[in-house]
């Protein structure tokens, strides 16, 4: 992902973008971002990307479906007796 730093930032627009962040409950970060999405008129979906994590979740949880019924304490148990 992409990042930013802006260099010789005014003052009162540091002071007023850290309180729009506290005031809205996020980081300074997160704040500027959405400033500026509304700023350029586009709209932050975030819906859409945690969608994607969780569909990303869901298939590395049916890959390890295969080891539910696994005895994972007699791995460790084998483990340790071979060392």
């Amino acid at each position: 992902m992409p990042s930013l730093q802006i260099r010789k930032l005014p003052e009162h627009i540091y002071t007023a973008l850290k309180e729009a962040a506290e005031k809205e409950h996020r980081s300074m970060s997160n704040q500027a971002i959405v400033l500026l999405a509304e700023g350029l008129n586009i709209s932050i979906d975030y819906r859409h990307k945690r969608k994607k994590v969780l569909e990303n979740i869901k298939s590395l949880k049916t890959g390890w479906a295969k080891f539910s019924d696994a005895d994972v304490a007699s791995w460790i148990r084998e483990d340790r007796d071979n060392r």
